[in-house]
Parts: C-alpha cells; structure tokens; sequence
C-alpha cells in the first residue's frame, strides 16, 4: 500500500513521507495489540482497533476507533476517537487524553501513530477522573461489552471506510486470545477430573488392603465380619484406615505379600510347646497311677494276712 500511495500523494510533502514511512514500519514490525491502516482517499486519517489490557475487565475485547493527523504532523499531536462501545471511553466523541490534540503540550514529534495506539491501551484500565470523553462503567458492564466487541466490527461512515474497519476487525480476531470467564465460585473449583483422580489413585490399594487385613482378623479371633462392598464408606473412616494400613504396609512394599501380623506369631507360639507339655502330663499321670496301685496292693495284701507273711520272709 505504501508503494501506491508513493505515486498517489505529494512526496514533497514531508508530513506525508513521514506518514508513509510510519505506515511501511507498522506492516514489516505488525504487533497482535493493535493495527491501524490509513484511508486511501485521505492518508490523513487512519482507522485502528486495540486489543483490551489483560488482566482487566477489557481483556479480550476488540475496540475500534479512528485516528486523524494534522496537516503539521508529526510537530502537533493527532486526536482520537472510539467506535467501539467499551465503558471507558465515549464513542464519536474526540477523548481527551495527554498524547491527543487536547494537550499539545505534551506532544513529542518523535511520538508516533504505534505510539499513540500502545499508550491508548495503557489508558484503558486507569481512573477516568471526569476526563473529557470519559466513562466510568461498572467492571461487570465492562467485562459485557469486551464480550459483545468481538462480534462484530462497528458500523461507521462510508462502504470504502467500512471495508477497512472489516479488513482490520478479522485481523484482529485472528490474533485475539479467548475472553476470559468472570469469576464465580463455580470457576474457581477446579474440574470434576482434577478433583476425583487424586481420591480415586490412592482409594482402590487402602481398599483392598483394608479388606485383607479385616478377613485375617476375622479368622483369628471369629469376631469380625467382613464388611460389604455395598456399604458406602465415608470419608473420615477410608483415611483413618488408610492410616492403619500405612503402619501393617509401608508404601515401598505396597505390592508385595504381606508379612504375618505380630498377633499371629504370638498365637503360634503356645501351639509350637504344646507336644512337649502333653508328654510331660502324660507321664506324671502314668507315675501318680503306678504310686496309687502300689498303695491299694499293700492295703489289700495287709488286710488279707498276707502282708505279715511278706512282710516276715523279708
């Protein structure tokens, strides 16, 4: 475009070679932030749209505005006007901002039109302070009208002038990351996923360890049933056994069998002495029977006369 405007307009002119130079340096350096073409019949005006600030109630909206050059440019500052509904700034209405015509003052001739598109958006989230042109909507109708801004481009002036504000809009949308959701205590949950997956990893091995643990007590002492898979568990008695099995179990060894319980070893140990302590009572019985029979013989042999004879011989 900048090669047909060469032959277009008057070169002599030097606001008009550094209009041109300006317009060949934004197509070879394009940023995502904003983009701004000049009108064909008149190099003079530009029309842009800005991207919203992020991490304000802007971000993601598209604002479209239009841009007009003084005769003097770049020695006086342009002025600026949005299209674009947005709650910051009235739209058709030339803003007062320290880098427009309202304060030439403070106007830089090494300034530029990306100057003035970058330092618009830095303007965006800060207080109004009843500025010329100002609007100081709520963060929510804001946040509307980000949303609504990319729908579509706005309706101004004439076809030629609308097919470049289209032209600029798709570009834009092109580069325009999603608009971000207003917060809400649903959104600041994290997914149902993310929430369930944590539970779900740790919960099957506790289970099934839980439930190996339970049938050994059951066999031991016949006091304890194993529980139903159908009976719900609440959430404080999964983590308390889960704790139990953490101490049986340590995790390194999830896996692999697991030992005896220490119970068990202490039932086993009677059992392993119990042959010993049967022969010893065995024995004791044989030798108290032997020592009674002894008894009754001499009892019965001294009240049947024949002890004495015994006795006698002896």
């Amino acid at each position: 475009m900048a090669d047909n405007n060469n032959n277009k307009y008057n070169m002599k002119n030097p606001s008009v070679k550094w209009i041109l130079q300006e317009l060949k340096e934004m197509q070879s350096n394009p940023s995502h932030d904003f983009m701004s073409l000049p009108l064909e019949e008149n190099i003079f005006e530009w029309q842009f749209a800005i991207r919203g600030p992020n991490d304000t109630e802007f971000e993601g909206g598209i604002y479209h505005g239009r841009i007009q050059l003084p005769s003097e440019y770049p020695f006086k500052p342009p002025s600026f006007m949005l299209l674009t509904p947005n709650g910051r700034f009235e739209t058709q209405t030339k803003i007062c901002l320290s880098i427009s015509n309202h304060h030439p003052e403070h106007w830089q001739p090494s300034w530029s039109v990306r100057t003035a598109q970058t330092a618009l958006i830095a303007f965006m989230p800060t207080n109004p302070n009843g500025a010329l042109g100002s609007l100081d909507y709520k963060k929510e109708e804001r946040c509307a009208l980000a949303v609504k801004s990319r729908e579509a481009a706005p309706k101004f002036g004439s076809p030629d002038r609308q097919k470049l504000i289209d032209e600029i809009h798709e570009y834009m949308m092109s580069k325009a990351p999603p608009v971000p959701q207003p917060d809400s205590p649903e959104s600041s949950e994290p997914p149902p996923a993310a929430t369930e997956q944590p539970c779900e990893t740790p919960e099957s091995p506790a289970k099934t360890n839980t439930e190996i643990i339970e049938n050994e007590e059951q066999q031991q002492e016949g006091q304890h049933e194993v529980p139903s898979n159908e009976n719900p568990e609440t959430e404080g008695s999964r983590v308390s056994l889960s704790e139990q099995v953490a101490h049986v179990t340590p995790p390194a060894t999830m896996n692999a069998p697991s030992p005896a319980p220490p119970m068990v070893v202490q039932q086993h140990q009677p059992m392993a002495q119990k042959p010993a302590d049967d022969r010893l009572f065995t024995w004791a019985a044989v030798g108290l029977a032997l020592a009674i029979a002894v008894l009754l013989l001499k009892k019965f042999m001294k009240a049947s006369g024949h002890g004495a004879v015994f006795m006698g011989e002896s």
